[in-house]
């Protein structure tokens, strides 16, 4: 069969193509991010105790969430590469498998998601009404998660044949719907009870329905998405063990990525209420503005993937480091934005002066620690692309279980308990020490991680293409 046509092969193309693709990428992130942006403003604005359930609830969900969505991600390299040699019907084979690997997983998740006592043992005494939204929030959610896990199928399909208009457009129509159902079922509107952040959740639910059908629509009606010859068909269990071998790992590592954060918000909670809540703040922000370089990571590895696919391996690597380049740019960029806008941000986040207070301090570490998330995240997708999974996820365990959160509980919660105050009073003035500890030691987790996944990186180039130019020595 004819591969794909490869993108230009200068390094100002290689920019371009990663930008063009990328654009969508980045709007369908925030569009989605966007759901979590409107559940953490409309309940901060309901109740501290609302806001405290929704995010240690959240926390629960997005850990389980993302790590099953890494899982399915496996599907991007596997189709871009696909794609790349032009194997259009392997790649309607792979999505339909996807599609029951998705399945399969929402129901690991549901599982998971209805206990959610044995999250919260970790974050000590958690008020009663509080513990009681949790439920009810996570129960509304276990409804959402088959529709999430098999929209991410059509999500990963769209980005590996560089056609993420698709889910941008979907992500973006929903916006409205889901700010409509929060108003409805949070604040009770229309004859409706007030149900709070349980009312955050069941219009996630709702959406995310909505979502897949619209989604399933297009790619069934499109014209594009004909020469794939897309279909479900019966379980392929030899199938589903490939899509595993990548997914298993990549799902850890996105999982390692989020319960860094997961934990902190459980272990945050033992300082109360107006902590947790301004914590949720500031990590609401970091996942705002991970979407930038989640989406040059994304278009990154896609574009790298489907060279790797087509044998071009000197264009893969030029394809990367273009990537890293302009994360770089975005990150410096989103950084500038964060330290001129503060206090526009917390004053559309909360009413609340001490939830406010708490934000106002963490606040400080996020420009340098953006800059960190950034360039690790492009690193691991870029690993992802090649399909290297396994080394990029223990070195993400040692750089962000260990280090990060390991050492930010041991010196914020632990028997280290002060030993970092005089860094913390230096660069986070102010904060809370658990909170401000766990945020601190975070960063350098994530610089770790940083430096040691773009080693790895740099390893694999010269491994599978030594001819593909000095930059990679």
């Amino acid at each position: 069969m004819t591969p794909a046509p490869m993108a230009p092969m200068t390094f100002g193309a290689t920019l371009r193509s990663i930008a063009k693709q990328a654009w969508p990428v980045l709007i369908s992130q925030w569009a989605s991010i966007s759901f979590g942006v409107l559940d953490t403003a409309m309940t901060g604005h309901s109740s501290p105790d609302d806001l405290a359930a929704m995010a240690l609830s959240a926390s629960i969900y997005i850990t389980i969430f993302v790590g099953l969505m890494g899982v399915v991600h496996a599907l991007i390299p596997i189709l871009a590469q696909q794609f790349g040699a032009g194997n259009n019907l392997e790649v309607g084979r792979s999505w339909g498998q996807g599609v029951w690997l998705a399945l399969g997983l929402s129901v690991v998740g549901a599982v998971l998601m209805l206990f959610p006592d044995v999250w919260l043992s970790l974050s000590g005494d958690v008020a009663p009404g509080v513990r009681d939204r949790i439920a009810s929030y996570l129960q509304a959610l276990v409804l959402a998660l088959p529709a999430a896990l098999v929209f991410r199928t059509i999500y990963a399909l769209g980005t590996a044949v560089s056609r993420p208009k698709l889910v941008m457009a979907i992500n973006l129509s929903i916006i409205g719907f889901k700010a409509l159902f929060n108003w409805l079922f949070i604040y009770g509107k229309l004859g409706l009870p007030a149900m709070g952040a349980a009312g955050a959740g069941l219009a996630t639910a709702v959406v995310s329905w909505m979502s897949l059908g619209l989604g399933l629509w297009v790619i069934t009606h499109d014209r594009y998405y004909r020469r794939f010859r897309l279909r479900i068909g019966k379980p392929d269990w030899k199938a589903l063990k490939e899509l595993l071998r990548p997914g298993i790992p990549m799902g850890g590592s996105y999982l390692v990525e989020v319960s860094a954060f997961t934990f902190m918000a459980l272990l945050v909670a033992r300082e109360g209420t107006f902590v947790t809540g301004g914590h949720q703040i500031m990590s609401n922000l970091a996942a705002l503005c991970y979407m930038m370089p989640m989406a040059l990571g994304v278009a990154t590895a896609a574009l790298t993937a489907q060279a790797v696919g087509a044998g071009n391996f000197a264009h893969a690597h030029r394809t990367g480091m273009a990537g890293l380049a302009l994360g770089l740019m975005g990150a410096l960029l989103t950084a500038a934005v964060l330290l001129a806008g503060r206090p526009l941000i917390l004053a559309a986040y909360t009413d609340d002066a001490e939830v406010a207070a708490v934000a106002t301090t963490l606040l400080a570490v996020l420009p340098l620690f953006h800059l960190f998330d950034s360039m690790q995240c492009i690193n691991s997708y870029l690993l992802r692309a090649y399909k290297v999974a396994v080394v990029p996820l223990l070195l993400q365990m040692v750089a962000l279980a260990g280090v990060g959160l390991v050492g930010g509980w041991w010196f914020g919660f632990g028997p280290g308990r002060g030993g970092l105050d005089g860094l913390r009073n230096a660069l986070v003035p102010g904060s809370p020490e658990g909170a401000g500890t766990m945020w601190l030691m975070a960063m350098v987790g994530l610089a770790l991680s940083a430096a040691l996944l773009h080693y790895w990186y740099r390893r694999i180039v010269r491994a599978v293409a030594p001819s593909a130019g000095p930059t990679q020595k």
